[in-house]
């Protein structure tokens, strides 16, 4: 079935508390999809932002970014009052997140609407259900928050080393402040079911990102850190990264500790089943971050200052994909399959049969043979104009070559009757990819200040980038709704009165 949808955060989205939530505006957002005939919204991780204010360097792969959680809400329920918003500077531009104006004020809110709760049936079943990671997660950020956040690497040995004794003293003494933020979590979890629900009802189908790696400074490591590369006293021996290459002569230093991925397999990659189940609660189809990292990894000697002393290391292979099929066989992937790719990487891709990435901004840097020229897919694939780690078509406009411009221009037919970056989303719509993914920025037509992250690079402009409040419009849902129709991409919204705009 062919269809499309539109790839933002939910942090893009516009409100009033200086960052995107769960609230209005995402019930809105999902009826402006409806209404412009989409199927699907690509999202980044949920999970809590870490170094850099980055979703894919979080502190749990299983919790939920409290960031997110909508603050007017919480005040129908009784838990906060307007009074307690009103006084507080959430945002100085409403196009741009300010993670240091959450960091200092959301917590605080939070506190003070946990101090309202008196407890419930619901809150009680959220932590039986999540017990298998709940409990270590909460009591690492009591903890690290009681050793001035530290890195749990650099906490008094009993606790680094995780002694029995020393967690279950840890436990009574921080008892509160693991139920604080238990009760988080949960407020998180029950805003989002509600909105995946409603999502749902529209037949809208939530595309979410699992990252293959996770940091160092995780409860995921320190409750698990016989998983992965570390030496006696808990430091990383080895780190992950990307190699040099036409983008960058030093490659990228990821610095996330590398997996050992021998015991997993021991385990029947344990560990990564249940991360992937619990990624298969939250969204309906998951983006599997860095595929090629499973055939083979970049590993470079931890303490190096550059990506550029690694070396590629065997991955699992298809052992992981067999398995992830075994015991997950109605998880739906996409194969984040970008970056160099050798006949190996293919061969896993093809093999496992999940679908790949065609990214249109990719196809016209030169005359060279391109696989992301429409022409070369096939309708196992997911095509986008671009990504969250890329330009927006606008800017790639903007600032290619001449010839880059001269032959995109050649190739998709561009004229002085149709605006360049419309022009390609037609053409990403018009290939036979099964599903097509395009940029909001694109849709809106936005430049370089539209971009959303600048991958390996420390900016404050990661991460940050919202929609102004407004700009869903009618018409701007009838026109996406006119191209998904001509390109027969209306998917499960055939059977909706999508033609009501």
């Amino acid at each position: 079935m062919r269809e499309s949808g539109i790839l933002m955060h939910l942090s893009s989205l516009p409100g009033p508390y200086g960052i995107g939530t769960m609230g209005k505006q995402a019930y809105d957002f999902v009826d402006f999809l409806k209404a412009a005939g989409q199927s699907c919204w690509q999202i980044l991780p949920l999970s809590p932002t870490g170094y850099g204010d980055s979703p894919y360097q979080s502190c749990s792969t299983f919790a939920g970014n409290p960031y997110l959680i909508d603050l007017d809400m919480l005040v129908e329920e009784g838990l906060l009052k307007k009074t307690d918003l009103g006084s507080i500077t959430w945002c100085e531009s409403e196009t741009k997140v300010n993670y240091g104006t959450q960091y200092n004020q959301r917590w605080s809110i939070l506190r003070l609407a946990y101090s309202r709760f008196t407890g419930s049936e619901a809150f009680d079943a959220f932590c039986r259900d999540n017990s298998s990671w709940l409990g270590d997660f909460t009591l690492f950020l009591a903890l690290k928050a009681k050793h001035n956040n530290l890195v749990w690497n650099q906490w008094p040995e009993k606790l680094k080393h995780r002694d029995a004794d020393a967690i279950w003293q840890a436990r009574q003494e921080l008892k509160d402040e693991i139920r604080f933020y238990s009760f988080v979590q949960f407020l998180f979890f029950t805003q989002w079911n509600a909105l995946r629900a409603y999502a749902k009802e529209s037949n809208i189908t939530i595309i979410g990102d699992v990252p293959i790696y996770v940091p160092l400074d995780s409860a995921d490591v320190w409750s698990n850190p016989e998983l992965f590369q570390l030496d006696e006293d808990l430091n990383p021996t080895a780190v992950a990264g990307c190699p040099p290459d036409a983008f960058s002569e030093d490659g990228q230093l990821w610095g996330n500790p590398l997996y050992r991925w021998e015991l997993m397999e021991e385990t029947g990659f344990a560990w990564w089943m249940n991360r992937l189940s619990a990624a298969g609660k939250l969204y309906d189809v998951v983006r599997l971050d860095h595929f090629r990292g499973f055939e083979a990894y970049w590993s470079v000697p931890y303490g190096d200052e550059t990506a550029k002393g690694g070396k590629w290391i065997t991955g699992p292979g298809m052992a992981f994909m067999n398995t992830l099929k075994k015991s997950l066989p109605q998880l739906k992937l996409i194969a984040e399959d970008l970056g160099f790719l050798t006949q190996e990487v293919l061969d896993l891709r093809d093999n496992s049969g999940y679908p790949g990435m065609k990214v249109l901004g990719f196809a016209f840097d030169s005359r060279e043979p391109s696989d992301y020229l429409p022409h070369t897919y096939t309708s196992n694939t997911v095509c986008y104009t671009g990504t969250h780690d890329n330009m927006t078509t606008r800017q790639w406009f903007d600032t290619a070559s001449e010839e880059a411009v001269a032959y995109a221009a050649e190739y998709m037919c561009l004229g002085e009757k149709e605006d360049y970056v419309w022009g390609t989303i037609r053409t990403a719509m018009a290939s036979v990819s099964d599903r097509c993914i395009v940029p909001m920025q694109d849709y809106l037509d936005i430049g370089a200040e539209g971009r959303m992250n600048f991958p390996g690079k420390l900016s404050d402009a990661n991460w940050t980038w919202r929609a102004k409040d407004g700009v869903f419009t009618e018409k701007l849902a009838a026109k996406i709704l006119t191209l998904t129709r001509l390109y027969g991409r209306l998917g499960a919204q055939k059977e909706t009165d999508s033609k009501t705009v």
